[in-house]
């Protein structure tokens, strides 16, 4: 079916179409970047599929780049990258991922049988759009469906059982019930996807409007046991008298609240009680589940691990998950303790552990409001950041002390800094270079007797209980 649409396209992708078309070929604006168009949304990158064949693409455009077997070759339109693609049609996918062979020269018909879905299934020449499946309805009505036989679409290609998932939180959209069974049906084919590109879709997932549903979306196919079984492990589990949600439902309803845009502050809020489930102790209203935070560090690490996720954004979902349970009442901590909870902490994450214990509170059903104690917290800090919270922010440094008692650089340094530290931490006053020599040469005093295996052994306890300590009062 042909229909005529108004559809301005950006002067770039026109004149792609443009000279495929004076050079003979067809040449279509397809997939996702159409459908964004339809949607009134910015499309973020461009696609065009065309009659031509690869060599005769790179004929069209000589500076264009082609370095995959499946037909697309990269052209520059002015500032802008387009992927211009053979219409291809798909033979087999004995990995349920990949086309075991790829055949060209087939129609524009033929090429669009093979995509995803029908909202990725329209094509526009700069003219018409093209509509075989009925994707245009599927747009207006807010539905996600398989082009075809759904089973068959996923038994090709198992991730796009989590883009059906992903582009229902992302644009809202419902998915047809058929697609939605097919899901069910086939998601033990998960396992044929690579960690990478579970991760990429589920970060996806985590930074649309709508991640709850996302999921949720995830839990009611079966796919989440599949992805993150440790979050399945909260379905059914109650808590106690500060919440009104079992675990599971806590912890999506955390990830739907969370303020931060950044999705690792928004998978830190889903994953943060991830370890309840393991430590609960008692029934009703009374259960406790001490050192969660730790265990859920622990869990989280794991699952991050086992889906290819970067060390550094490991490392910073991991340290918000086993800090969010920071302890701070109003009128209780000093201003000494905030600084030590600036110094566990670190400043750099106290904007995004704020957001997760945000997100922890409202997503308990209790609570509806940022607590007074939090906006207070948010003050102090402000007030007391310029304090000394780490060594590097002392008078005195490593040099110094080397240069004072003769020692080489080793642990017994450090050892003395961080002992130089809680004296700072608890008066800023004290942070000149004289009161640090002097305290330094009392110190030193007792270091001399230390052999640095014994000063690396301190250290490691001194990192432990800091990394550890669960209450700062000064």
């Amino acid at each position: 079916m042909a229909m005529s649409y108004p559809i301005k396209l950006p002067d770039d992708i026109q004149l792609v179409l443009n000279t495929l078309q004076q050079a003979g070929y067809e040449g279509y604006v397809v997939g996702g970047c159409l459908r964004d168009q339809l949607l009134q949304l910015e499309p973020k990158d461009w696609d065009i599929t065309t009659n031509a064949l690869p060599e005769q693409i790179q004929q069209v455009f000589p500076k264009s780049l082609y370095l995959n077997t499946f037909g697309t070759v990269t052209v520059r339109s002015g500032q802008t990258e387009v992927e211009v693609t053979t219409y291809r049609s798909d033979g087999g996918y004995s990995d349920h991922r990949h086309p075991d062979q790829v055949k060209f020269g087939v129609t524009l018909q033929e090429d669009l049988a093979r995509r995803d879905f029908t909202i990725n299934a329209l094509a526009y020449n700069g003219t018409e759009i093209i509509d075989l499946f009925n994707g245009q309805t599927d747009l207006t009505n807010g539905v996600i469906r398989a082009v075809g036989q759904a089973n068959t679409r996923f038994q090709e290609d198992a991730l796009r059982m989590l883009r059906a998932i992903r582009f229902s939180a992302q644009l809202r959209f419902k998915i047809e019930p058929d697609t939605y069974q097919a899901i069910n049906t086939e998601k033990n084919l998960i396992q044929h996807v690579s960690a990478e590109r579970i991760r990429d879709e589920l970060v996806k997932m985590l930074l649309t409007e709508d991640a709850l549903k996302a999921v949720w979306l995830l839990h009611t196919t079966g796919l989440l046991p599949l992805i993150i079984p440790e979050l399945e492990t909260g379905v059914g589990v109650q808590q106690n008298l500060h919440h009104i949600y079992t675990v599971f439902a806590h912890n999506i309803f955390a990830l739907q609240f969370c303020p931060s845009d950044d999705w690792r502050v928004r998978l830190a809020a889903l994953l943060h009680d991830v370890g309840k489930p393991q430590v609960k102790q008692g029934t009703g209203k009374e259960a406790t589940f001490y050192q969660h935070e730790h265990v859920g560090a622990k869990l989280t690490r794991q699952i991050m691990k086992r889906l290819a996720f970067a060390n550094d954004d490991i490392n910073k979902v991991v340290h918000l998950v086993k800090h969010h349970m920071f302890y701070y009442n109003m009128g209780e901590i000093t201003d000494a303790g905030v600084r030590r909870l600036v110094r566990r902490v670190g400043l750099e994450h106290l904007t995004d552990l704020m957001a997760v214990r945000i997100a922890d509170r409202m997503g308990s059903g209790v609570y509806k409001d940022k607590p007074l104690k939090l906006v207070e917290l948010e003050k102090r800090i402000e007030y007391v950041q310029k304090d000394p919270t780490s060594t590097s922010m002392l008078a005195y440094d490593g040099n110094d002390a080397m240069v004072q008692f003769g020692w080489k650089p080793g642990a017994r340094v450090g050892v003395l800094l961080h002992r130089l530290l809680d004296e700072v931490m608890d008066d800023p006053k004290r942070n000149t270079k004289e009161y640090l020599t002097d305290r330094a040469s009392i110190l030193a005093i007792e270091l001399n007797k230390v052999s640095e295996q014994e000063a690396r052994a301190i250290m490691k306890t001194y990192r432990e209980a800091l990394a550890d300590l669960n209450a700062y009062k000064g």
